[in-house]
């Protein structure tokens, strides 16, 4: 079985002991490096990375968070789970954002920030049921604005595209816009030059990006 190599970033020194003690209780799982500011982290954890760093963010000077952001640069191959008492969006966010993959709250049970730990070696993304909910929340908050891609045609090119969109013959475009069926498919010829394809569903398509 590969062990999981698990480092603390904790300033309550009974919180960091408390959970150094569980996880090496656990098979698979060795806690050696126990921090309780950021700048020790920083300092010494690039000579020898774990395979997963716990972080508190509200530490005494540097935060968590500016404490991950300077690892993930030493430490390319670590993973950070968040464990804190803080729920409030900005800090869930910026978390995120920096690098965390995990986001557990302190008073989680013993079973849970195990499971947690496990699972963010596996590649999941563990977080507690409060925080998940105020992530998928913020992501429903976000509108999305539809990209309108500008074709490069003209008024009457773009006219007849959207007649040919609508199933239009040549001759029904022609008699429609009081031209030739020859000039229209001169226009059309021009149309797929223009846009790169071969044939009516190509171009209609293109309308819809």
């Amino acid at each position: 079985m590969e062990t999981i190599r698990i480092a603390v970033l904790e300033d309550l020194k009974e919180v960091a002991g408390e959970l150094m003690e569980m996880f090496n209780a656990e098979p698979g799982l060795e806690c050696r490096q126990v921090y309780y500011n950021a700048e020790d982290a920083i300092h010494f954890l690039p000579s020898n990375p774990a395979d997963i760093l716990i972080v508190d963010i509200g530490l005494p000077r540097a935060s968590g968070i500016e404490a991950m952001k300077a690892l993930s640069e030493k430490c390319p191959g670590m993973q950070y789970c968040m464990f804190t008492v803080y729920e409030d969006d900005d800090k869930i966010f910026n978390s995120l954002q920096t690098g965390a993959k995990g986001y557990i709250l302190k008073g989680s049970s013993k079973e849970k920030i195990l499971e947690a730990v496990r699972e963010l070696f596996r590649g999941g993304s563990p977080m507690s049921p409060s925080i998940a909910r105020r992530v998928l929340d913020q992501f429903q908050r976000m509108k999305v604005t539809p990209v309108v891609v500008s074709l490069p045609l003209t008024d009457r090119e773009q006219e007849i595209l959207n007649l040919l969109a609508k199933g239009l013959l040549y001759k029904e475009i022609g008699e429609l816009l009081n031209i030739t069926t020859g000039t229209v498919k001169q226009h059309i010829h021009r149309i797929y030059d223009k846009l790169q394809v071969s044939n009516r569903t190509e171009a209609v398509n293109l309308m819809g990006k």
